[in-house]
């Protein structure tokens, strides 16, 4: 079981790259570790699930908001946040290889990562080994220290401590820093959100797992702000709205789970936190996120509100919603792989829904050698263009290698134009998870394709 989801992971790795999914960052210089490239269709499957992410959760509503804060923030924001003090990792060195490793990544180790301070911290095992050489761990380990995992920077012409600066390590602390301009500006009642999508930084001791834990990701995020006494309510209404999201984006609800978490695990502005998990072929990791941060930021930043229903000023609690574009990524191409084994050989490809899809349908002339079949297809892609954006022409080898190449790339219809076309204007309209054919009217294209992306 462990060696098929361990070729699973490289089957997946090994398409996104050659389909144009995800490349290794800075490839051509050997890569750097925790970096990844997004291809044309990467961007087009992240741009997808952005789009339903925000119709979901931000145009569709009339109590949201959405900002677009810098990436460099004064770096005040994080030592109020608490950052600067408790963005840490207890980290480990390997005095044989020179390795370092977060201490959760090392077999046979017992932690908690809060009393990670001296010896009481930790406990090893007769099985704890660096998990890069394998050496003997008591004899090589190091004593875990604290890491601060916030990218630094200068900001300036003067290298000096008061131009230190970080690259954010979450967008949250963008939305709370603007959430008294907001109010100034649209002046909101309560409850209402402010939203934002975008990269954040974090320095990983160990970066694994393909775009699962990276140094550089992008998330989607929501402060909710609430009246106090309301925070029960609409954390279970998150929590409900979360995953209805997951489900309709196409993730494999059988994979997912919600993990409750511990009191003694929660974040320190967390008064209550659920995860969503999901079944990676590297094991159940955390997806996305919902805490109740309570006040702990408005109060930090010295931010309050003027309560004109209830009279006079307040601190609102916050509830938080937590999306990472990347892990969303790679579990909707877990959960899209299939293998059709029904033929004389094996049909990878991915059942995206298809108005997820990078590319809704493909348009080809049976024989590209043809200029009346290139012709007409050229004229029926071009229409279908117009009207879908995300439309692919492909004349690149024979029909049967077409299929196959669009089936890999989760396109779910590929539409031929052939001698039949010239004489009835019809064409031929392919399903990719079934394999079935019909013939639509070129003039029905258009409404067969919407009906079935609704």
């Amino acid at each position: 079981m462990e060696k098929e989801k361990n070729n699973l992971m490289e089957t997946i790795t090994s398409l996104a790259k050659r389909r144009g999914f995800i490349y290794q960052g800075s490839e051509i210089y050997g890569g750097l570790a925790g970096t990844w490239d997004y291809g044309p269709l990467g961007v087009a499957l992240k741009n997808n699930i952005k789009d339903s992410w925000r119709k979901k959760f931000v145009s569709s509503r009339h109590d949201m908001y959405e900002v677009d804060a810098s990436i460099l923030m004064h770096p005040g924001v994080w030592q109020a946040s608490g950052h600067v003090d408790t963005f840490t990792d207890p980290l480990v060195e390997c005095k044989k290889c020179k390795g370092r490793f977060r201490l959760d990544q090392i077999p046979g180790v017992e932690f908690r990562t809060s009393e990670v301070k001296g010896e009481n911290g930790w406990k090893m095992s007769a099985q704890t080994v660096c998990p890069s050489c394998g050496a003997d761990g008591f004899e090589n380990l190091s004593e875990p220290r604290s890491f601060n995992m916030m990218f630094s920077t200068k900001i300036g012409a003067v290298e000096d401590s008061a131009s230190t600066v970080y690259l954010r390590p979450e967008t949250a602390q963008g939305i709370f820093v603007n959430f008294k301009n907001v109010v100034d500006s649209f002046h909101p009642k309560l409850p209402f959100g402010i939203a934002q999508i975008g990269k954040a930084f974090r320095n990983e001791i160990t970066p694994r797992d393909f775009i699962f834990r990276v140094r550089e990701f992008e998330q989607m995020e929501i402060e909710y702000f609430i009246r106090p006494d309301d925070w029960q309510k609409y954390f279970e209404y998150f929590k409900d709205e979360m995953m209805e999201w997951i489900d309709s984006v196409g993730l494999d609800m059988a994979k997912v789970n919600e993990l409750e978490v511990s009191k003694d695990d929660l974040a320190h502005y967390s008064e209550r936190t659920v995860d969503f998990e999901f079944e990676y072929p590297f094991g159940r990791k955390e997806l996305f996120g919902l805490a109740y941060r309570g006040s702990f930021d408005l109060n930090n930043h010295k931010l309050e509100y003027i309560d004109e229903e209830g009279g006079g000023k307040i601190t609102p609690h916050v509830i938080e919603p937590s999306f990472g574009v990347d892990r969303a990524l790679l579990a909707l191409l877990v959960s899209a792989y299939k293998e059709d084994t029904s033929g004389e050989e094996v049909r990878p490809y991915l059942s995206f829904k298809p108005h997820i899809a990078p590319v809704i349908c493909s348009v080809s002339p049976l024989l590209k050698n043809k200029p009346e079949l290139v012709d007409k297809a050229r004229i029926i892609y071009g229409t279908l263009k117009d009207e879908f954006g995300r439309v692919m022409w492909d004349d690149n080898g024979n029909i049967g290698k077409r299929y196959r190449r669009q089936d890999e790339i989760g396109t779910p219809w590929c539409i031929v134009v052939d001698f039949d076309t010239l004489e009835d204007d019809s064409v031929t309209i392919r399903d990719r998870d079934t394999g079935t054919q019909e013939r639509i009217k070129i003039v029905e294209l258009i409404d067969y394709i919407k009906e079935r992306l609704s």
